[in-house]
């Protein structure tokens, strides 16, 4: 099950929307046929930065704006290569999402933790940015954490096929195409 483990570095990133725990995409963080995750703790990004819920399919985007919006809350983890591998597929990295490393906050996963009377570590993680955007996507509501179930009342309805770049999938490339058109300047 976990025979690359030892083979491959591990990589900590820092998920914020649809691949966290309860959240639609999660199931590629939970299949161990797509690589090696360790959940370690929330996680709480240093800098602030715009997380927005955009397009039409309802999709949470970090916006690379450093210093601008909220310090935003995820969760982090420790994945292999072959995981890390998956999950740029998913963001379409570099081509539409980018992964850059960044500071933040890592804390346990206690219901009542809190950042600022509790004790956290400051770790290095990739975190998926989108790095070019329309201005007026700074002109959304910026949320603290994403859960497809908030208050919002926006639910994702774009959740990655299955598997996530399929022939048929490379065929069609208009959900893609579509958010590229939407979003970029």
């Amino acid at each position: 099950m976990y025979e690359n483990l030892f083979k491959s570095p591990l990589h900590r990133v820092f998920l914020y929307g649809t691949l966290k725990r309860g959240e639609p995409n999660h199931e590629l963080v939970r299949d161990t046929a797509n690589g090696y995750a360790k959940f370690l703790g929330i996680g709480k990004t240093v800098n602030k930065y715009p997380l927005i819920i955009g397009t039409r399919f309802n999709i949470p985007f970090l916006l690379h704006k450093p210093g601008f919006g909220h310090q935003v809350l995820g969760e982090v983890y420790d994945v292999d290569s072959k995981m890390l591998e998956k999950m740029d597929q998913l963001e379409e990295h570099p081509t539409f999402y980018t992964r850059i490393e960044d500071d933040v906050l890592l804390a346990p996963d206690k219901p009542d933790f809190n950042f600022d009377q509790g004790i956290s570590c400051a770790t290095r993680a990739h975190i998926y940015f989108l790095p070019k955007f329309k201005s007026s996507l700074l002109e959304k509501p910026m949320y603290q954490s994403y859960s497809n179930e908030g208050n919002h009342g926006l639910k994702v309805n774009f959740v990655a096929p299955w598997p996530f770049v399929t022939s048929a999938a490379k065929r069609q490339g208009s959900a893609i195409e579509y958010l590229r058109k939407l979003i970029n300047p």
